[in-house]
């Protein structure tokens, strides 16, 4: 069983990377807009396929779907509510991203405010992808291959191993073994390849994960239904658990229905409007229309998103509910317990493909943050396109490094999905509210944005760490979700009245700084109405 799955996890990483090479083996990649956005000529079909790979790696795979195992479907929120930031972005944020001709987030907030909030967003942003996100996607990846291809049978790793006088755990040991492997795979194909390359690699990817997501769907339908077919497995869990079929979260549970308004909504729009390891895909839009289109296609495959990421976690529940397994090891028990050897293979190479997608597209996100914040601006502003880009992958391979000596220190979390959303609200509510009233109030002046941005960091982190008996969060009994709607609220409340106290001389005006074309694309709004009233009729169907 082993041989066979090994053989065909080979064979599908080995076409995929044929494939990718012979595409973009000669693609320019020594200017900044050739390494970072591809030479501004991504597609639409591209820009989906990257966008849907880059947002579904194992803390997606694996997370989401142990937080069904936990809460059942209600936890779809986090698919079915980024449709609504996905269509925000194509019809209000892209436009406006496009038009200003920029690389990253942070060279917004420059043309906005100064270069103080500039500087101040990159070390947010570097900071938490260098100590959050890619260690966490290192992690969830690990956990997950570790469950799917049995690497404790595979290594023959049983018994504690003694290291440097240390005795390791054999699920330790293999831990940092694959963070590790991983690790310096995502490294090598972010080091020697540019936006383009990480973005065909992710479409090529993205077909096989949505088939094999598909497939363990079916295959774990069929498993509960007792080999009649997915729908006598769906009749089954409308027996068996009918409470964890509901869209409507209750209060005791991660994503209760109320926070949909409130910080559901706001992390999604962050993460899908200003996020630069999502949104550094549709700035290499070779049009408006183009990343358009990207971006509303992108939002119709969310919709398919819970069939594959919510609802084996709900069928792992019933099949493993009494049998001790951790909800973040359900989804690789699921696929290892169901799938065929050989299908086994394909679907962890593909799972490799989406762990290497969000692991190169955070690296090469934080090397564009720091070549073009940090390096150009503080570093070496005398510097060549080619020192930068020079610069950009030397930072790429020291981040991934310390990435990888966090990442097995997470082990021990209940639930990583759960924790990778509490820790992003810290930067996530900040960085939104500062774009938002920055495009939004053009008389706001630019100490606004560094207070805003301090302010926002630091009072989500003291209403998170603060201890319980001087916590006024815990006092009043808020939801986490709850409270970053109201810092977000409260940060916007400052910035404006800043604008009334001390207004800019003059209304800012966003100038147009684009080699591409900015015509719309002309169904984009009609798209955009057909996605909401679909997010509406799955709310609508679920709740009863």
């Amino acid at each position: 069983m082993h041989t066979l799955t090994l053989l065909s996890f080979f064979a599908f990483t080995a076409l995929a990377a044929l494939l990718t090479w012979s595409i973009t083996r000669k693609d320019e990649r020594v200017s900044s807009d050739g390494f970072f956005l591809g030479g501004r000529k991504l597609t639409f079909p591209i820009i989906a396929g990257s966008l849907l790979l880059t947002n579904l790696s194992t803390e997606q795979m694996v997370g989401l779907n142990g937080a069904a195992f936990n809460d059942g479907l209600s936890v779809m929120a986090w698919e079915v509510i980024a449709v609504l930031a996905l269509v925000m972005m194509a019809l209000f944020f892209l436009p406006r991203f496009l038009k200003a001709g920029i690389t990253t987030v942070p060279q917004l907030l420059e043309k906005r405010y100064d270069a103080q909030t500039q500087m101040i967003a990159n070390l947010i942003f570097l900071s938490a992808y260098a100590l959050l996100l890619i260690p966490i996607i290192l992690y969830s990846g690990a956990m997950g291959l570790s469950q799917m291809l049995d690497l404790r049978g595979l290594t023959g790793i049983h018994e504690p191993v003694n290291l440097f006088g240390l005795t390791l755990e054999p699920d330790t040991v293999i831990l940092w073994g694959t963070v590790w492997l991983i690790g310096i795979m995502g490294s090598l194909y972010s080091r020697f390849g540019g936006l383009r390359t990480l973005a065909v690699l992710d479409t090529i990817n993205g077909i096989g994960l949505l088939v094999g997501g598909f497939m363990i769907a079916w295959f774990a339908l069929n498993a509960v239904g007792d080999g009649n077919g997915a729908l006598a497995g769906w009749q089954s869990l409308k027996e068996t658990h009918p409470e964890r079929l509901t869209s409507i979260g209750e209060r005791d549970q991660s994503v209760p229905f109320s926070t949909i308004f409130t910080g559901v909504a706001l992390l999604n729009l962050f993460y899908w409007c200003t996020n630069q390891q999502i949104i550094q895909r549709t700035l290499g839009a070779s049009s408006l229309a183009e990343g358009q289109k990207g971006v509303l296609l992108t939002g119709a495959l969310k919709l398919l998103g819970p069939i594959y990421l919510v609802i084996p976690g709900i069928i792992a529940y019933q099949l493993y509910f009494d049998q001790g397994v951790r909800a973040d090891q359900a989804y690789g028990r699921l696929v290892f317990d169901l799938l065929p050897a050989p299908l086994t293979g394909f679907f962890a190479a593909v799972m490799v493909g989406a762990i290497l997608s969000s692991f190169n597209a955070a690296l090469n996100s934080t090397s564009a943050l720091f070549s073009i914040g940090l390096y150009r601006n503080v570093i070496n502003p005398a510097g060549s396109e080619r020192s930068m880009v020079r610069a950009a992958k030397v930072f790429v391979v020291v981040t991934a490094i310390g990435a990888m000596i966090i990442a097995p220190l997470l082990a021990g979390q209940e639930s990583i999905f759960a924790y990778l959303q509490k820790m992003n609200g810290i930067y996530f509510i900040p960085i939104f509210a500062v774009v938002v009233v920055g495009l939004l109030a053009r008389r706001v002046p630019a100490v606004a944005g560094t207070v805003g941005l301090i302010a926002g960091v630091l009072l989500i982190a003291f209403g998170y760490f603060l201890p319980a008996i001087i916590n006024p969060v815990v006092w009043l009994g808020i939801h986490e979700f709850h409270f970053l709607g109201i810092v977000f609220a409260l940060l916007v409340g400052i910035m404006l009245l800043i604008g009334k106290v001390s207004p800019r001389a003059t209304d800012w005006k966003l100038e147009a700084d684009t080699p591409i074309d900015m015509t719309p694309w002309k169904n984009a709004k009609w798209a955009s109405l057909g996605l909401v009233v679909v997010v509406l009729a799955i709310y609508i169907f679920f709740a009863f």
